[in-house]
């Protein structure tokens, strides 16, 4: 198992990159794939066509988001935690995802970088 830790700045204020990372529609907009999402712990969630799926386990509006990723029968569950941080009119985004199988490592981190973050500083980009 891999962690895997990295800071992202996207151009928008936190509060609206909370509501893009939680709220169903919004993520489908910058992912342009269907999402289940409620902010709602302990409640299942599905990303880019259900190639993300995983368990909401804690939200604190506008700044962290803790979730639970699946792959497949791993003892020890797949951790991301998303943490936001006002910097001016952008936000700080703190990554961190533990416990990533080792066969699936480089694909999350490219994934990370590109499509998921990616996507998002693309969204907001001016």
């Amino acid at each position: 198992m891999k962690d895997f830790k990295k800071y992202f700045v996207i151009p928008a204020e936190p509060e609206l990159v909370y509501n893009a990372l939680t709220n169903a529609a919004t993520i489908q907009l910058w992912t342009g794939a269907t999402a289940v999402m409620e902010a709602v712990e302990g409640t299942e969630f599905s990303m880019w066509d259900e190639n993300i799926c995983g368990k909401n386990l804690f939200f604190e509006p506008g700044k962290k988001i803790v979730q639970e990723w699946y792959f497949g029968e791993q003892e020890e569950p797949s951790l991301v935690t998303i943490i936001l941080h006002a910097n001016k009119s952008k936000t700080s985004v703190e990554l961190r995802h533990t416990n990533i199988p080792d066969e699936d490592y480089e694909d999350i981190v490219a994934g990370w970088n590109d499509n998921y973050f990616g996507s998002l500083m693309s969204f907001y980009a001016d």
